[in-house]
């Protein structure tokens, strides 16, 4: 494994993909493992034990996007296809991506402009232009039907092929998700329970959120992430603030969490309430602001989130949790392990381990 000035380059084992659910392998959500790396410290857990790494005075803030089935069944002239609805846009279009039916990139005929996806009961989709510069894996699209009652019908939750199952939408529901809009779920939130909740308020742990509506991911191509909605509340605002007053740390439970705060930081180095759209990308020449410590799944080889990690924590510590990951046999993906990644402190020792 490599790290180069700002991306983790690493191969990853077909062993280590999470297929299923940790439910499905007789663990509870809260029960996957969590790897702590603080200070050079890289400490292994269950992540229920979450609470004893956090201090009183922090703040942890959640994702409140809610998963909808976003994977409709399509049929692209005379190929099958999955049609993946990624955000809706101002003017009424969509943001869409086909992919083939086993969630690998499309490998049909060439997308052009005007073409048709046909979808269920007679609907279709009608292909205007790819929606970024230089980049035609996403395309703009008119839908002739009203479509998140396409979704809420016929659609199912997005999987890609390490997948090898389907599994119901609840597998893809967090107990944070409250606004319908993600096209795929806010997963860094997947490993919370009530209970869980209820044992951070209860020491001292501050909680808060955002909301941040996902679009569709690049898990093969290692592009930039595309802009996305979200919004920053008063609330949150005040209380990042706040926090960074009293001495206390900022943790964003996710990628998402962390574009959204960073997005909300104005010339003051203050967050703000705001909402919008964000195209913020964050990496080792673009560091956060507010955003202490991190809590992550562990992501693709390639992949832009690695760059976001390194905005948070560094490149060193980054480096270290991954290599530390692939000899620990940690599994990836959505339904795999997690990790908190927490800044280091000036002056502090590297290189330990604790088990």
């Amino acid at each position: 494994m490599t790290v180069g000035a700002e991306a983790v380059e690493f191969l990853l084992p077909d062993e280590l993909s999470a297929t299923s659910p940790p439910e499905a392998r007789g663990l509870a959500r809260d029960e996957v493992r969590l790897m702590v790396c603080e200070d050079g410290a890289v400490t292994h857990a269950r992540f229920r034990e979450l609470p004893g790494f956090l201090h009183p005075g922090d703040l942890v803030v959640v994702n409140n996007s809610a998963m909808v089935t976003a994977a409709v069944p399509a049929r692209y002239g005379r190929q099958e296809a999955v049609l993946h609805f990624s955000a809706p846009l101002d003017d009424g279009r969509w943001v869409v991506e086909l992919r083939d039916p086993d969630g690998t990139p499309w490998r049909g005929t060439d997308l052009e402009p005007g073409a048709h996806v046909r979808l269920a009961d007679g609907h279709s989709a009608v292909l205007r232009a790819p929606w970024l510069p230089d980049a035609e894996r996403l395309w703009t699209a008119d839908i002739d039907t009203d479509v998140p009652r396409l979704l809420a019908e016929r659609g199912r939750p997005i999987t890609y092929s390490y997948v090898r199952e389907r599994w119901s939408a609840s597998y893809y529901h967090t107990v944070f998700g409250k606004e319908p809009g993600s096209a795929e779920m806010p997963s860094a939130g997947r490993p919370f329970t009530d209970a869980l909740v209820t044992e951070l308020v209860a020491s001292g742990v501050g909680l808060t959120s955002i909301t941040l509506h996902t679009g569709v991911s690049s898990p093969e191509s290692g592009e930039p992430p595309s802009p996305e909605r979200f919004a920053v509340p008063e609330l949150t605002a005040r209380l990042a603030n706040l926090t960074r007053d009293a001495g206390g740390r900022v943790v964003a439970v996710g990628t998402t969490v962390t574009r959204a705060l960073e997005s909300a930081v104005g010339a003051d180095d203050l967050v703000h309430p705001v909402s919008g759209w964000t195209d913020l990308v964050l990496g080792g020449d673009r560091r956060t602001r507010v955003v202490d410590g991190l809590i992550t799944g562990w992501h693709a080889p390639g992949a832009s989130h690695l760059h976001l990690l390194e905005a948070v924590a560094g490149a060193e510590v980054v480096r270290q949790a991954y290599r530390a990951a692939l000899d620990g046999g940690y599994l990836w993906h959505e339904f795999g392990d997690t990790a908190l990644l927490l800044r280091s402190r000036p002056g502090a020792n590297t290189g330990r381990a604790v088990a």
